[in-house]
């Protein structure tokens, strides 16, 4: 593939977010991956299923190219079913459901043309015919969305910012210069009290 076109720019950048979402579970224990962090029950591993599923329907039923149906996506399935992950179901299947979905929707990103035509069954009737290319860019963004989700979960569970040590978009400051910063923030915000 040749990897200046746009194809492979948008595909380098889901691969590159895919990577940055998994990373998210790395070092934690089962209970942190599983536990609801928002209000609304947001919860690191959940996020994960999540892209996972949808990105297999994306790239899967949206082209025509059907796996197995999910059971949390089933009509009798409870609301929410893909965000959160029961005690009966593994950190390591939804870790393999996750590769098993990049990896089928990179053969169908592969295989067709960013022209190509599908359709979105549950979206509105006057935007369900899709090509590739923005199939491609929804999950894209999709996916960079949940990482950020990701993110901020992760910082509240551990502390722990960015893509590790390294990450030249964080800057190196000690926990009490973290400290200040957030003191001066808080400062700023408080002054509209």
């Amino acid at each position: 593939m040749d990897t200046t076109s746009d194809k492979s720019v948008l595909l380098s950048y889901l691969r590159v977010r895919r990577r940055d979402l998994l990373a998210k579970l790395d070092g934690l224990p089962e209970y942190d991956v599983r536990r609801p962090m928002t209000p609304t029950g947001t919860n690191l591993l959940g996020l994960v299923k999540h892209v996972a599923s949808v990105q297999l329907d994306y790239f899967g039923l949206v082209f025509g190219r059907r796996t197995a149906t999910l059971p949390w996506f089933a009509d009798d399935a409870e609301p929410e079913a893909d965000m959160w992950v029961p005690a009966d179901e593994t950190r390591e299947s939804i870790i393999e459901l996750h590769h098993f979905s990049a990896h089928h929707s990179d053969e169908t990103i592969e295989s067709l043309p960013l022209g190509a035509v599908g359709e979105v069954p549950w979206w509105p009737e006057e935007r369900r015919s899709v090509t590739l290319h923005r199939i491609l860019v929804h999950m894209c963004i999709e996916t960079a969305r949940h990482a950020g989700h990701a993110d901020i979960i992760r910082e509240y569970i551990d502390g722990s910012i960015g893509n590790g040590q390294g990450d030249p978009n964080i800057p190196g400051r000690s926990a009490d210069e973290w400290v200040a910063h957030r003191a001066r923030i808080e400062a700023a915000a408080a002054t509209f009290q």
